[in-house]
């Protein structure tokens, strides 16, 4: 076992992986295709991982976490390194298409479920498991990555997901309690804390970002004796158990309680009491999160020093962190050179994220006078931020004040279908479709075309006025009874109404991974949300003007808006979704008052946003129902 006070004072807790400008999505498409090898697709992966690891290391970062990268998802790499893909992939030899078989299936496979990674936009693959799962260790990728991460004289931390977190996330086939099996993994994970420390890994973290949720007895006596019975071992690297998305509470003390070295706690999710709970923990290094993986607004380091300072001063060994891995922000700030050049400094991506982290730790192991010049520029911008007249608009606020209870209700459901079954004549089970139809090569060669000032808005919009004609004249055809547009004009279901709302951004290269290699690109909620100007009316409108049957008015809901955006962390989320909510309700006016005589309000990330504790969950379904009420409740029966 490595000495624990071979310690480090800088790092993050995962780095992104699918390329700053998608490099990786570009060449695993390309592979399933046909257009690239494996040979191919392992070279540019390789290549992204040595610039990472290399800038984070030159950066300052003095443990740099490796094995983060995955082609596809970190908990499907685990049931790799665990043996416990399906039984049905078994059959196809080579390894990587097992893999992406199981990630996304082909003609004769089905693939894994796929759900939400805790409160995250990002989405895993749901193992499963049952009672017959047998599990086997194959450490091949952990292993070459660490090799190859020491190779460049990077000081790697491997990382894997949890045992505790990778039964709780997995599926029972069979009905057993899963958790029952965390004897049979066990030893796998002593092997593999043993084949680390041979390799020359000086830590290990483990992720266990389950253990933010509500727990039981039964799974926290789990957590006591699964990393007691880790730290006995003779042979291993330092462990950092990293939790984050919440707060620990009950879970701090009893991993306190065991041989681990390194506990790493989220301190933006977690709050003040982690904060003070992890003041009496003495004989661990504390990795603090104090940078926010999750957001990308710039850190105060009037609130984040004290907080490190404090622990620091209670005798705390600690190291600087972000709260969670950095694949939930972009990757720099440096291609967004036409953000406001105000907003663009109030903002932090991954690159900046690092160096945030180097500066407060440097302030904190050193002196302040060596930083000084960062840490006034990072004041200055946080202060210029509070300062914007951008960040309250008064008219909205108003409003928002004057609303009672009686403003977010409707009359009953059975009044307003007598009233608009007289208007729209409907037969007893009227069809219709969801909305959105195909994005075609031709709407996006008409969008790249736009983009690139090859034609004009004019020509765009006669473009996808054809595009309207054409699905109107295919559902009078098929003979549905309440039409859509399609929306050939939306980009995305969020960004499309972002791009018109006052308070938001959008970025040009601001990408996510949200599962695989599908990216998003979230737009920034900065101040309070106006809406200038009708969003989808004329489009609406135009559809209509081509057939006598309904045309629905197609919008996304505030919750929704508000779940796939990067937000604002000056105001309770409750606050922004009922100004979000606001600038929906007037749409809906405008549409109905326009003719429109049904109106679709979206709403798919509903319990996106759920807290993960039941104790959070009542207020939250309070207001973010109200915000959907509050949207649909200002037109008439």
């Amino acid at each position: 076992m490595s000495n624990p006070r071979n310690t480090f004072t800088a790092t993050v807790l995962g780095l992104p992986r699918i390329g700053p400008n998608r490099e990786l999505k570009r060449a695993i498409e390309s592979y399933w295709a046909g257009r690239l090898d494996a040979e191919g697709l392992h070279a540019v992966a390789k290549d992204l991982r040595t610039a990472q690891l290399t800038a984070a290391r030159d950066a300052g970062l003095d443990s740099v976490p490796v094995g983060t990268f995955s082609y596809y998802d970190q908990v499907l790499d685990t049931a790799v390194l665990l043996g416990a893909l399906p039984q049905r992939v078994s059959g196809i030899a080579d390894e990587l298409d097992r893999y992406f078989a199981a990630a996304r299936g082909n003609a004769e496979v089905t693939p894994l479920e796929m759900t939400k990674w805790f409160d995250t936009n990002y989405h895993y693959l749901v193992p499963e498991l049952s009672a017959d799962t047998v599990f086997s260790l194959h450490p091949d990728k952990p292993l070459a990555e660490l090799k190859e991460a020491l190779a460049l004289g990077v000081p790697a931390r491997p990382v894997v997901v949890g045992p505790i977190t990778f039964l709780k996330l997995a599926k029972s086939e069979d009905g057993s309690d899963l958790l029952d099996r965390l004897p049979d993994l066990l030893p796998l994970y002593e092997q593999l804390l043993g084949l680390l420390a041979e390799a020359g890994a000086q830590w290990v973290q483990i992720d266990e970002p389950a253990l933010v949720t509500d727990l039981t007895e039964t799974e926290l006596a789990a957590v006591r004796s699964t990393y007691q019975r880790l730290s006995e071992l003779s042979a291993r690297p330092a462990i950092l158990v990293a939790a984050y998305f919440g707060r620990l509470g009950v879970a701090l003390p009893a991993l306190a309680e065991t041989g681990i070295e390194g506990i790493a706690v989220d301190l933006v999710a977690g709050g003040d009491a982690d904060v003070a709970a992890a003041q009496s923990i003495t004989d661990k290094l504390i990795v603090a999160g104090v940078v926010d993986g999750h957001n990308i607004w710039r850190v105060d380091p009037d609130h984040a020093l004290p907080r490190l300072t404090g622990l620091r001063d209670a005798g705390v060994r600690v190291a600087v962190s972000s709260s969670c891995s950095l694949l939930h922000v972009p990757y720099s700030l440096a291609p967004e050179t036409e953000l406001d050049a105000r907003l663009r400094s109030w903002l932090a991506f991954g690159e900046e994220k690092i160096a945030e982290i180097r500066v407060l730790a440097t302030a904190l192991t050193e002196s302040e006078d060596g930083v000084a010049e960062a840490l006034e520029i990072a004041r200055t911008a946080v202060a210029d931020r509070k300062a914007d007249p951008r960040l309250r608009v008064e008219s909205v606020r108003s409003r928002l004040a004057e609303l009672d209870s009686d403003a977010i209700r409707r009359t009953p459901a059975d009044a307003r279908r007598v009233l608009q079954q007289e208007r729209l004549n409907l037969p007893l089970l009227p069809t219709t479709t969801i909305g959105s139809f195909p994005q075609t090569s031709r709407i996006r060669v008409a969008r790249a075309e736009l983009r690139k000032g090859v034609i004009d808005q004019a020509e765009y919009d006669n473009r996808m006025r054809a595009e309207i004609a054409e699905v109107i004249a295919l559902q009078e055809e098929i003979g549905l009874d309440v039409l859509v547009h399609g929306e050939p004009e939306r980009n995305d279901m969020v960004q499309y109404f972002a791009e018109q709302l006052d308070g938001y951004a959008a970025t040009v290269n601001g990408w996510v991974q949200s599962y695989g290699t599908r990216c998003v690109r979230p737009p920034i909620v900065y101040g309070d949300v106006v809406r200038p100007a009708v969003m989808t009316v004329e489009w609406a409108t135009y559809a209509q003007s081509l057939t006598s049957k309904p045309v629905k008015g197609m919008l996304t809901g505030p919750v929704t808006i508000l779940a796939w955006s990067f937000v604002r962390d000056d105001q309770p989320r409750s606050e922004t979704a009922r100004q979000i909510a606001l600038a929906i309700r007037d749409e809906t006016v405008d549409l109905e008052a326009a003719g429109i005589a049904v109106i679709q309000v979206d709403e798919p990330a509903l319990r996106e946003l759920l807290p993960l504790r039941k104790v959070d969950q009542a207020a939250y379904l309070e207001w973010a129902v109200d915000a959907f009420r509050l949207a649909t409740s200002g037109v008439a029966d």
